[in-house]
């Protein structure tokens, strides 16, 4: 299987299943000197661990890292950061109901076409549960960003939509509530939601926005490399992502060149910001924003008809634990993948100048 591996210089590599023993990664390109922060590392994997609260997957696992390389006295060396996180929690048996099936908009049925085999329990590969490996990486990433302030924040869930803009917001209200929207009442509105879909044994998509602040001028390579390009493949990459829609996106077709164009202050600055912070593939020195947008999971807890691997029709029904909405759980995810992009660039950055 290729297509385990994200970055050029900041590069992470991950490996496990779901229900395997472990899953874990290594990370390499990471300078040496480094003093990490290993309690801030756990506490984004805390905020992307399954059952945390009512509105999310009840599986419990603690969720712990293990560090094997690539660290000495709390610096890193500058070699391979290697790392897992121990599976304590599975339920193997949940799936065996669907050995020999397929989940409808799932990835079940296009592994076993590609592959000839795959591991039903949980999704394996194809599980959501390996992106604790890119929250481990990606807040290693943010503390290579020292001065670079990353966050995201659950900004729809179905049609309930946070409408405001990212700069009337209290980013430090961002934790204060299950659904991880830095605004109280609309969050309230959203619990509330999944809630009432979760009873149904059904689930919702939603989107997340993220916001990257005093990002300097000059990350990004222009033509194929353009540092939205890479943010865009980042999010594309993370499960049940739909859609990746970047400053002013779609809504930007609406206005004329004399609108859209973000007018420049004497500083370099730009009155307006419809860019998203990035011009010619470059950041520009102002915010980048975007926003995601996550499907419905697959798995429902309800009967549903699908076929088997021989094409006869069957019906089945959904079991075992699953988010009824995802994007709770995803806002640090989006957040380790920007980090992630943005600290390969920056540490390409330092090759192009003496």
């Amino acid at each position: 299987m290729a297509g385990n591996s994200f970055g050029s210089l900041f590069r992470l590599t991950t490996f496990g299943e779901s229900h395997g023993r472990a899953i874990g990664g290594v990370l390499d390109g990471c300078p040496a000197g480094l003093t990490l922060d290993l309690d801030a590392i756990q506490k984004d994997l805390d905020r992307r661990k399954p059952g945390q609260s009512a509105i999310v997957t009840q599986r419990k696992e603690p969720d712990t890292v293990e560090f094997y390389s690539g660290i000495f006295e709390g610096k890193t060396t500058g070699t391979p950061i290697g790392f897992a996180i121990h599976n304590t929690n599975q339920k193997s048996h949940d799936y065996s109901h669907i050995k020999d099936s397929y989940r409808p908009s799932h990835a079940d049925y296009v592994y076993d076409q590609k592959y000839g085999f795959r591991d039903y329990r949980g999704g394996g590969r194809s599980s959501a549960r390996e992106t604790a490996s890119r929250v481990v990486a990606g807040a290693i990433a943010k503390q290579v960003l020292s001065g670079i302030k990353i966050n995201a924040f659950v900004s729809q869930v179905g049609e309930l939509k946070l409408d405001k803009n990212y700069k009337e917001l209290d980013f430090t209200l961002i934790e204060s509530n299950p659904v991880r929207c830095p605004d109280p009442t609309a969050a309230a509105k959203m619990e509330e939601y999944i809630k009432g879909i979760k009873k149904e044994g059904d689930t919702i998509g939603g989107v997340i926005t993220c916001v990257a602040q005093d990002v300097p001028i000059g990350l990004g390579e222009p033509v194929f490399d353009k540092l939205h390009a890479e943010l865009g493949k980042a999010m594309l990459s993370i499960n049940a992502v739909k859609g990746f829609e970047f400053g002013s996106g779609f809504a930007g077709v609406t206005m004329k060149g004399s609108a859209h164009n973000d007018q420049f202050n004497t500083d370099g600055t730009t009155k307006t910001n419809y860019s998203g912070g990035v011009q010619g593939g470059i950041s520009n020195g102002m915010d980048i924003y975007f926003s995601v947008a996550f499907k419905p999971v697959a798995t429902v807890l309800q009967a549903y008809d699908t076929i088997d691997k021989d094409g006869n029709p069957v019906k089945t029904k959904g079991k075992g634990r699953h988010d009824p909405c995802v994007v709770p759980r995803a806002v640090p995810i989006i957040e380790a993948m920007t980090a992630l992009v943005l600290a390969d660039f920056t540490l390409l950055n330092r090759t192009i100048k003496l």
